[in-house]
């Protein structure tokens, strides 16, 4: 009964997140922030200790004082290509997220269209996407729209299964209470199984932003004259290690920030999903 009342709570009316305090060197986020930072410094320090001490050359692994050397010191263009990677990213992604959802609310709202849809997106799924690249630049040329396809291809299917599990998860009992007021089924999908898929929602858009990065990367690998995959392209083959790290930092350092945006639109959108979601990610109040 508990759980179907804090179910009523979250499909019908707002409910009042936990308290927090104002000071925010005492936020949790605030310490997960310091700890994260902590962390990368550590690591970076035994990185360069480790590489001067035992001599270890250049080419097969730049120091951290290199790397950061050629991001900011180098004649490379790293804010265009950097630009280029997240717009392909962020419209790949957007794409997963809106037509993941729909393709999802089809699957619930008609499960006898699901035996379709299903085996269609696992195929698109299973299929490397690293072989379909090729392909798309034959059909959609070299330009920005093969790259985007790529991100919203692999980017799509988490959307798809994570909203689903939460279109569906909604409980038999809120169903029937729903039935007997003579809800429509409109109605039901808005103020029952909308609110109960947000949380798996936003955890599939998490997964998928950090895919789509990867995805616009690989396709270009593939085929691309601009962007930080073509940066690590050019690395190779002029054996600049130090570069190549500095476009996987851009890259990291990129994905970090969608997924933290992601995370806190989840929290003001969702603030009831707050406390579990702190709990998963260390939020130990």
């Amino acid at each position: 009964m508990e759980r179907t009342s804090a179910r009523m709570q979250a499909g019908g009316a707002k409910v009042a997140a936990p308290p927090r305090s104002n000071n925010v060197f005492r936020s949790p986020a605030f310490h997960r922030s310091v700890k994260v930072s902590v962390t990368l410094v550590v690591v970076c320090l035994l990185w360069e200790a480790g590489c001067r001490w035992f001599e270890v050359p250049s080419y097969l692994l730049p120091a951290p004082s290199r790397v950061f050397a050629s991001l900011f010191g180098s004649s490379v263009d790293f804010v265009h290509h950097g630009s280029v990677t997240l717009y392909e990213t962020l419209l790949g992604f957007v794409a997963a997220v809106a037509l993941g959802a729909l393709a999802a609310a089809i699957i619930v709202v008609f499960p006898k269209l699901a035996d379709i849809i299903m085996p269609l997106l696992l195929i698109a799924q299973i299929v490397p996407k690293v072989a379909i690249a090729p392909i798309l630049l034959i059909w959609l040329g070299y330009g920005l729209a093969p790259k985007i396809f790529v991100a919203f291809l692999v980017a799509f299917f988490p959307i798809v299964i994570n909203t689903a599990s939460g279109l569906a998860a909604v409980e038999r009992e809120l169903l029937d209470l729903a039935r007997s007021l003579e809800a429509t089924r409109w109605q039901i999908f808005w103020k029952f199984r909308v609110p109960s898929a947000l949380p798996l929602l936003f955890d599939g858009m998490k997964i998928s932003v950090t895919l789509a990065v990867i995805g616009a990367v690989i396709a270009e690998f593939v085929g691309g004259n601009e962007g930080l995959g073509v940066l690590i392209i050019i690395a190779n083959q002029e054996l600049d290690t130090a570069l190549a790290f500095a476009s996987l930092f851009l890259m990291s350092a990129g994905g970090l920030v969608l997924y933290a945006l992601i995370e806190a639109s989840e929290r003001v959108l969702i603030p009831w999903n707050s406390a579990a979601s702190g709990q998963i990610l260390g939020d130990h109040r």
